[in-house]
């Protein structure tokens, strides 16, 4: 997890100590100092602090927090050196789970979403979790959206992996296609036309793999953002793939989960398959 000093960042602690104790793992605390930033970081109380101090005192009230919140969890701490986002994409290749809060301490008021967490989302070959904000109580309920591509793909198994652990609800959502040119009466909208996959097959498959876990499946019309962020208030986690069928080659972050980030009620998980060499 990236530590960063910011109070999201403390409610993203949170989160990743319960989940470690959760499906007992590690939890590993990382920030990532940036060589070109001062040595020295004004605080509340009076003085100058060396950021070598800073983050010394960062780390291990991190660390003692997520201990009390989550007692027993193998904890360990470490200052990486070098660009934010670089760093944590670096963490994030033998992480089980990536998880960082939705901005910190460098974030533009006004902006849902800090420029680290977009310059992660996508990129990571573990899963992104990004803590904006935690339900107030567990819902038992995780969601995941899901259109048949192998992101999705790569998304529905982390989802299985959290509903599991949590022995929560899989909720999976997808939504009717529209034809993008068909005509229609006027005052109406598009007729919704048949997925050109089998969903349901596909997802008959992924109840076989998890026979435990209890999956509902819920076909919506419309904006599968608007969806996702409706479902998200009921839900302790929404899943999301990197980019969907709809997405652009060269885009890593598709418009819908990005505008599930932003909006999203609950932590959000961005999830991508793993790129073949």
């Amino acid at each position: 997890m990236g530590v960063d000093g910011s109070e999201a960042g403390r409610v993203a602690l949170g989160w990743a100590a319960e989940d470690a104790a959760r499906r007992r793992l590690p939890l590993r605390l990382v920030h990532v100092r940036e060589p070109w930033a001062a040595e020295t970081e004004p605080t509340a109380r009076s003085g100058r602090v060396t950021m070598v101090e800073w983050r010394a005192e960062l780390l291990a009230e991190s660390a003692a927090r997520a201990r009390v919140l989550a007692p027993g969890i193998d904890v360990s701490t470490a200052v990486a050196t070098g660009a934010v986002v670089e760093r944590l994409r670096t963490e994030g290749e033998t992480a089980d789970t990536l998880v960082v809060g939705g901005r910190g301490l460098g974030r533009l008021h006004g902006l849902a979403l800090g420029s680290v967490t977009l310059g992660l989302a996508g990129h990571t070959d573990s899963p992104l979790v990004v803590v904006r904000m935690l339900p107030q109580r567990e819902r038992g309920e995780v969601v995941v959206g899901y259109d048949g591509s192998p992101d999705a793909d790569t998304a529905m198994a982390y989802g299985q992996q959290q509903a599991l652990a949590r022995s929560a609800l899989l909720r999976v959502l997808h939504c009717s296609r529209y034809p993008a040119l068909s005509p229609h009466p006027v005052g109406y909208g598009p007729v919704p036309v048949p997925h050109p996959d089998d969903v349901g097959a596909r997802l008959a498959l992924w109840q076989e793999k998890a026979p435990e876990v209890e999956m509902v499946e819920s076909l919506v019309p419309g904006s599968a953002v608007g969806a996702l962020i409706e479902a998200s208030r009921a839900a302790d986690l929404v899943v999301v793939g990197s980019r969907g069928r709809t997405g652009v080659a060269s885009a890593v972050l598709g418009s819908v989960s990005h505008g599930v980030l932003r909006r999203a009620r609950c932590p959000v998980a961005v999830v991508r398959a793993r790129q073949r060499t």
